[in-house]
């Protein structure tokens, strides 16, 4: 497929309405054998989404955010702190995903605005929806990062303190005090994302939670070794993915849940029929319609590591547990800057702003009207809308002014279970 020539139409990107992918016609994508220039119409049906393994007929248009006028504006009014000696700049909090997404979209709207990203883990970019399908597909460890957190901030221009925990919010002073010191921002953006919401009967010390690349990296770690009898607490989208992914790998899974079936959430779709139906033939076994009592070191000798009992009597004996029991957001420090809270970090729809003019936030750790959607797609979207507010508000612009106002969307689910894929709405 040859470059665009003159006359030819224009070419166009599409976006994945599951993960936020985007399919940019003159890139194509060459390792699923599209080369340059493929148009999206000359797409084979039965192609699938790289990160996510949906189907071309859940991408729709995608037009990017123009954002030349902000950058415009913002120069002729002369609001580039970065130019001069002592401003802040902008903070923010997190490297997932959602950290660098707004990062990118920041700088695009200013080159020499200061930016730093606070991080507790490398800053390391991945995809993370590989991470429960990584053993199905052969990714070797080594392969999901995609940019180490130094590259990235180095490409982005971007002071990057890895392994630094913030603590507190100040906004008096408007400091970010973090493990490292304090942090003066004159925009704070929260991206810390969410943690798996552990019950009293899950102590941390006896279960895995791989919300995050250093999470799985050691879990991967545990069980390389042997094949192994590992518990799931959990049967919803991450359980339910990867007990499919680590039983294709040779580990035996139970699967326990409260819900009579997995992926109870879509009960309306009947999604968990099928995928029980499809793992006849791989080592899972789904206990449903049970809760959990809690969870016990084995004081057996040469026997499995843990043993989980339930509050009906069971007793399962397993060398790892892991927790996929949902996610709740850490409150500490949107507490600490008495941002309102509702079920999350409550943000305005449109805007993505706090309660407090000065703190935005994006991604798993926001609800809005109490609704959190921790899903991939929203993403970009939400980082295009909060670069937009800082570059108008350099420009001088009124603070209820938002030049690329944020829309909630229902979701569109890839349940990445691959003996069974499901796109769920």
């Amino acid at each position: 497929m040859s470059p665009q020539s003159a006359g030819e139409a224009p070419f166009l990107q599409y976006i994945c309405n599951a993960c936020g992918l985007i399919y940019d016609e003159a890139k194509g994508d060459p390792d699923s054998g599209l080369p340059p220039g493929t148009r999206f119409a000359d797409i084979p049906d039965d192609w699938e989404c790289p990160l996510c393994a949906v189907t071309k007929t859940d991408f729709s248009p995608y037009t990017p955010p123009d954002l030349s006028k902000l950058r415009a504006a913002a120069s002729s009014a002369g609001a580039r702190p970065a130019a001069k000696k002592g401003k802040a700049g902008v903070v923010i909090v997190g490297a997932g995903r959602a950290g660098w997404q707004v990062a990118q979209a920041i700088r695009e709207t200013d080159a020499e605005l200061p930016i730093t990203l606070v991080t507790a883990c490398n800053g390391d970019v991945y995809d993370k929806p590989l991470l429960s399908v990584a053993l199905a597909k052969h990714l070797a460890l080594d392969t999901l990062v995609r940019e180490t957190g130094a590259q990235a901030a180095t490409r982005l221009g971007v002071r990057l303190l890895a392994q630094t925990q913030a603590t507190r919010i100040c906004t008096r002073t408007n400091t970010l005090t973090t493990t490292r010191g304090n942090q003066p921002f004159d925009e704070l953006v929260l991206a810390h994302g969410a943690q798996v919401a552990l019950p009293p009967s899950l102590p941390a010390e006896l279960c895995w939670r791989v919300n995050h690349l250093d999470a799985y990296l050691k879990f991967r770690s545990a069980i390389a070794d042997r094949p192994q009898h590992i518990a799931i607490v959990g049967a919803g989208l991450i359980g339910s993915e990867l007990a499919n992914d680590l039983a294709l790998a040779g580990h035996r899974i139970t699967l326990l849940d409260p819900m009579p079936t997995p992926l109870a959430r879509w009960a309306a779709a009947e999604a968990g029929e099928p995928v029980l139906a499809a793992w006849k033939e791989l080592p899972i076994t789904f206990v449903g319609g049970v809760s959990i009592a809690g969870v016990e070191a084995n004081e057996a000798d040469n026997g499995p590591a843990r043993v989980v009992t339930t509050t009906c009597g069971q007793r399962i004996e397993a060398d790892q547990v892991l927790a996929a029991t949902g996610l709740a957001t850490p409150n500490r420090l949107a507490q600490s800057a008495g941002l309102g809270w509702n079920n999350g970090i409550a943000v305005d729809g449109t805007t993505l702003a706090t309660s407090h003019p000065r703190i935005h936030a994006l991604g798993d750790c926001i609800t809005i009207s109490g609704q959190a959607s921790r899903y991939i797609e929203p993403i970009g979207r939400q980082a295009a809308t909060i670069a937009a507010k800082l570059a108008a508000r350099r420009a001088g612009a009124s603070e209820s002014e938002c030049p690329v106002p944020y829309t909630a969307k229902p979701a569109v689910v890839r349940v990445k279970t691959t003996s069974c894929p499901l796109t769920l709405h």
